[in-house]
């Protein structure tokens, strides 16, 4: 496993930080009306995503998600004001603004994309896989759920054959532990889910997913046994989120004290605390980044701000093939 170091760490602030700061500005947005739809956040839970990018080899392998997935490819490499512009619906966006917030994409950079149906990607994942497992590439594919997803019949089927081809790929369940509104306590008589693994005869795991470093640790394990031919691992991911399942959610199934329980382990926190307990920097660098994430964030909201709507032929473009299209009775505009 890579080294974690002094920079690790002060990168992991520094990339959280912005992931929160940069969705945190994106429900300000949305309460405006600038950002339409469905807006599924993932405070909280940034740790998972600074552990796996630390396991990864940026590049080479891919990562699948469901739509909790604007930070996500930031990560991975894609210009966060090219995210922005995608939720506002502006043609500088991933997708011509086409995708909106649960459809963010990029080939260039392996994330494979947001998905809006429950346990959509799952299977999707493991295609993946067995295309590089087929062309020998070396890769391994991250396949992230939430805790909802594994109730589909897809997760199932897709396990057993992952299994039999001994597919290169890593099934991470981001348990927050609701389902939308619902605990996992509601739907199913056990709540460890890394248990569904064992009926596999699968590598499978609980993790802290409030700790980068225990997630880096986990998947490094994981994705050193894929690249081994050796097949899938399943690991649940024990998490929190911090905001509501969408903008929408009034969140009537959890307390506030409940949430203020769990802000008490925010990754962040914890990780800025550890900076200043080993003094790989000062309060007033701490500062600093704070003040450089602030303006990182600015920036995106101007340019997506500034970027200019898609023509409407584009989106006709993006959808049918042919190009005179005969079915329509009025001219685009």
């Amino acid at each position: 496993m890579k080294k974690i170091t002094k920079q690790t760490y002060i990168n992991w602030y520094r990339d959280m930080l912005f992931w929160r700061k940069f969705e945190d500005k994106l429900a300000a947005v949305y309460i405006q009306q600038k950002v339409r739809g469905f807006l599924h956040l993932y405070n909280g839970q940034e740790a998972i995503l600074a552990g796996a990018l630390h396991a990864m080899e940026l590049g080479k392998d891919r990562m699948i998600t469901a739509y909790r997935n604007h930070v996500q490819p930031i990560g991975m490499g894609v210009d966060p004001k090219r995210v922005m512009a995608e939720l506002y619906g502006k043609a500088t966006g991933t997708s011509n603004g086409l995708g909106g917030s649960m459809h963010i994409f990029s080939k260039e950079h392996r994330f494979h994309g947001g998905h809006g149906i429950v346990g959509g990607q799952i299977p999707l994942g493991a295609g993946m896989a067995f295309g590089d497992k087929y062309h020998n590439t070396g890769a391994v594919t991250l396949c992230f759920m939430g805790d909802g997803a594994v109730r589909q019949g897809s997760l199932h089927e897709t396990l057993n054959l992952a299994m039999l081809w001994e597919l290169p790929v890593v099934f991470i369940v981001e348990n927050n532990g609701y389902a939308m509104g619902t605990s996992v306590a509601r739907t199913a008589n056990h709540q460890e889910i890394w248990k569904l693994g064992l009926g596999y005869e699968m590598p499978c795991g609980p993790v802290d997913g409030m700790d980068p470093v225990a997630v880096a640790k986990a998947l490094d394990k994981a994705m050193t046994h894929a690249r081994e031919g050796k097949g899938p691992t399943f690991l649940e991911m024990k998490t929190y989120r911090y905001r509501g399942h969408s903008m929408s959610d009034a969140q009537h199934y959890r307390t506030k004290e409940e949430v203020e329980e769990y802000r008490k382990i925010d990754p962040i926190t914890q990780v800025k605390e550890f900076i200043l307990n080993k003094k790989y920097l000062s309060e007033d660098e701490i500062a600093t980044i704070d003040t450089e994430v602030k303006s990182r964030v600015a920036e995106c909201e101007k340019f997506a701000e500034e970027s200019p709507y898609p023509e409407k032929s584009v989106m006709y473009d993006a959808v049918y093939e042919e190009k005179n299209y005969p079915f329509l009775k009025h001219k685009l505009s």
